[in-house]
């Protein structure tokens, strides 16, 4: 447990806070396929991966 918890810790360190983002930002580009309704659902989501990663 240590160790994946290590290895979060340098991977983000090396790649900056886009890997962090990266959840919000697969959850958004998903929810961006729903008809209709998908841009704004996925508002949040964008929200979330901006405030991460700016």
């Amino acid at each position: 447990m240590a160790g994946l918890a290590a290895l979060c810790v340098t991977l983000s360190g090396l790649s900056g806070c886009g890997v962090l983002a990266a959840p919000c930002r697969v959850a958004s580009a998903g929810l961006k396929i729903v008809p209709v309704v998908g841009h704004v659902a996925a508002l949040p989501t964008d929200a979330c991966a901006d405030v991460i990663d700016p």
